[in-house]
């Protein structure tokens, strides 16, 4: 599972500190390896199945409403 990115205040409270006021380093920039679900149902060959599979349950629901 990937680590969602913490402030420095919420790091402090789940280690029972109090929160400081100095600065904290600089978080390191996402790299590919973390994108989350947006950047997959970007990607063509799955909107191409997503899209076949949404026309045959179209395809479906329209035979049993109208054809039975």
């Amino acid at each position: 599972m990937l680590d969602t990115p913490q402030l420095p205040d919420q790091l402090d409270a789940d280690q029972g500190q109090a929160p400081t006021g100095e600065p904290a380093p600089p978080t390191p920039a996402p790299s590919d390896k973390q994108r989350g679900c947006l950047f997959a149902l970007s990607q063509p060959p799955l909107m191409i199945f997503l899209g076949v599979i949404g026309c045959l349950f179209l395809m479906a629901a329209l035979h049993d409403l109208l054809l039975l």
